[in-house]
């Protein structure tokens, strides 16, 4: 039987790049206000960046490594291979986007609740988006109902009752478990998270997190919501110019996290018109949408 490893109390913090930009640097600036126990140690996992962006915030910042991955191998990917690489006395890990801004004592916060509840896995902050309204990132696991009646008709019918379970939008704000958490910004036990394999390499982008937070649960661990602490996600800063691509990686993904929880022969038509459905979903997205 293999020796269960150690983990140390250290934390680190993981954040795929792909041509960031300025928002690079809010992050690294902001993070200084999020913990008490600044400068945290940063990896800038890389996934081909051409702006220079990584390579200027490593080498002017002491504290921050890059780790250059050279090519575009999608965010749960990249953000493995910046987690594998630390050393067992990193027992914390965030992964969070590089187009986020810190609130001020968030990280801490967030290290905080890990004490109240000892077998959650993962924990996320509030999340604002940049015109101060609350971006709903604790979410029910999307079972086939519901997911199927929040793909169809969050577009057209925004209150429908599927999409409002989905979000959990009418619970209270407060700290709670919730089924999975926005991977744009998490504190990860690091046990829990090297206990699951980390994310699924599978999912290029979108559903990781999903999928990430499904699994956790059925591991036993728990992902916990933890409003008190407040970050800003500017969004999209990366794949602005690119919509059509992120829209149909988007529609692959849901596709995939729903196919893996209903797999067989018996579920072959369940699947299909899964993904018939989504077909014609993002072909009214994408509608008169200019192509890159």
């Amino acid at each position: 039987m293999a020796e269960q490893k150690q983990y140390g109390d250290r934390l680190a913090v993981i954040t795929v790049t792909y041509s960031p930009g300025k928002t690079l640097e809010r992050f690294l600036d902001t993070l200084d206000e999020a913990s008490s126990q600044s400068p945290v140690t940063v990896v800038l996992a890389d996934n081909g960046s051409v702006d220079g962006a990584p390579e200027q915030a490593a080498a002017e910042r002491e504290h921050v490594q890059l780790l250059v991955i050279g090519e575009n191998v999608g965010y749960g990917t990249a953000a493995n291979r910046g987690v594998v690489q630390l050393p067992a006395e990193y027992g914390w890990v965030v992964v969070a986007n590089p187009d986020l801004e810190w609130g001020p004592g968030s990280l801490d916060t967030l290290r905080e609740a890990a004490k109240r509840w000892p077998r959650a896995g993962a924990f996320g902050p509030l999340i604002r988006e940049p015109n101060g309204e609350v971006y709903p990132s604790a979410r029910l696991v999307p079972s086939l109902g519901r997911g199927v009646g929040h793909a169809l008709f969050s577009k057209l019918w925004p209150g429908n009752p599927w999409t409002r379970a989905y979000r959990q939008e009418d619970r209270a704000v407060g700290e709670r478990p919730a089924g999975w958490l926005s991977g744009s910004c998490l504190l990860l036990r690091r046990e829990a998270f090297d206990s699951i394999h980390g994310f699924d390499p599978r999912y290029f982008m979108f559903f990781e997190d999903v999928d990430l937070g499904d699994r956790l649960g059925k591991a036993g661990w728990q992902n916990i919501y933890v409003p008190a602490a407040e970050v800003m996600h500017i969004g999209g800063v990366s794949t602005a110019k690119v919509k059509p691509k992120m829209l149909a990686a988007h529609h692959d993904s849901a596709y995939r996290f729903l196919a893996d929880r209903n797999p067989g022969p018996l579920n072959a038509p369940l699947r299909l018109a899964i993904k018939l459905g989504l077909a014609l979903r993002l072909k009214l997205e994408t509608r008169g949408t200019p192509r890159p």
